[in-house]
């Protein structure tokens, strides 16, 4: 098992500077993924840890030793791409064998570490077909049998499954997983997909325009948002513009809240710890996190409003409700039997009440 550490690591091209002073400390069999939109730099990232590009700024570490300076062959990694890659006019077998061969490794332990990777993604029946013979699914775990064969240090993935149908991603996402928890290799995944990156990873860096704009656990990303735009990237999301009216008092250790006022409303969320009263913000809610509760029971306390149902969307396991509160549309999505209940309220008074509301500074207002 090998740690990974990315020191201010930069790479520009021309007057574009497509990374931008990354830092990142990947632990000995962490899985990490790299997530974000199309030309953030996650794919370039992933390319200089693999040596196929080489840093403006900054060091490449694999336990301790700066490999900046180390060619692609030498960092001893293994690269998974979009495409398989499989060599056509070779079968199963020696597509497997072909790095093991390139090392010169001897034919009996070539033998014995082929059968091993047949056994481990299940095609042992499989050894003589050709790629043509084999399903998608079937070549994108040969392609990951021969990338394991040589026995890296690191695993590394861009986009692995991007070209596959949703079925065969779905059970392939898994299939990854399964395969680095059994190696114990340090793996870093790059995806745009959210649901690959919450399936398997250890720990996901949200990127955008080159940098890291939050790292974590799904939980983290997903119910603690630091910036404005991994709250709008990362599933779906109610914005709703506000500014901070104060602080509420808290026992040393307790998360620190904000109390904030939004079109009338009023809220309370948590503090990224980057924000003071007079603040314009940006209140984050699921919509999975808002419950509709009868307009009777009314209660005046933070993040109960008023509102009235926009609109009612059916979509079997789900209800989707478009609320106006204060002239806010809020989304709600409600699920189980109570969103049964929901189908015959359209243009009728409901309060609502927000579960797990973040804070975060208002990035636009404070450019402007």
């Amino acid at each position: 098992m090998t740690r990974v550490q990315l020191v201010e690591i930069s790479k520009q091209y021309g007057s574009t500077l497509a990374v931008d002073g990354v830092n990142a400390d990947i632990a000995e069999g962490e899985f990490v993924t790299l997530l974000g939109p199309s030309g953030c730099g996650k794919t370039t990232t992933l390319r200089m840890v693999a040596g196929l590009v080489e840093p403006t700024a900054g060091q490449i570490r694999f336990d301790g030793q700066v490999v900046n300076n180390v060619p692609p062959h030498k960092r001893n990694i293994g690269l998974a791409f979009q495409s398989h890659a499989l060599f056509p006019h070779l079968s199963v077998y020696r597509n497997i064998a072909f790095g093991l061969e390139v090392k010169g490794s001897p034919k009996a332990d070539i033998q014995n570490r082929v059968r091993e990777m047949l056994e481990m993604i299940e095609l042992t029946h499989h050894a003589d077909r050709m790629p043509s013979q084999l399903s998608g699914g079937q070549q994108q775990r040969v392609a990951l049998a021969r990338m394991l064969a040589t026995d890296p240090r690191v695993l590394l993935f861009d986009e692995p499954l991007s070209a596959l149908d949703r079925n065969l991603r779905d059970t392939l996402k898994y299939s990854i997983l399964d395969l680095q928890r059994r190696t114990k290799k340090t793996a870093i995944y790059v995806t745009h997909d959210q649901s690959e990156a919450f399936a398997i990873s250890d720990r996901i860096f949200v990127m955008n325009e080159g940098r890291i704009e939050q790292a974590g656990t799904q939980l983290d990303i997903y119910l603690r948002p630091h910036t404005e735009f991994v709250a709008g990237f990362v599933g779906d999301n109610n914005a709703i513009p506000a500014e901070v009216e104060g602080v509420v008092p808290s026992l040393p250790g307790e998360p620190r809240l904000l109390d904030v006022r939004a079109a009338g409303m009023r809220l309370r969320g948590s503090d990224p710890g980057n924000i003071r009263v007079g603040d314009r913000v940006l209140v984050f809610v699921r919509p999975e996190n808002i419950d509709v509760l009868d307009a009777a029971s009314a209660v005046d306390e933070p993040n109960v409003v008023h509102g009235r149902i926009e609109q009612i969307v059916f979509e079997g396991p789900t209800v989707r409700v478009l609320v106006d509160a204060s002239g806010v549309l809020i989304k709600v999505t409600s699920s189980g039997l109570g969103r049964l209940t929901l189908l015959d309220k359209e243009r009728r008074d409901v309060m609502l009440r927000l579960q797990d509301v973040t804070v975060v500074r208002d990035d636009a207002a404070v450019a402007a």
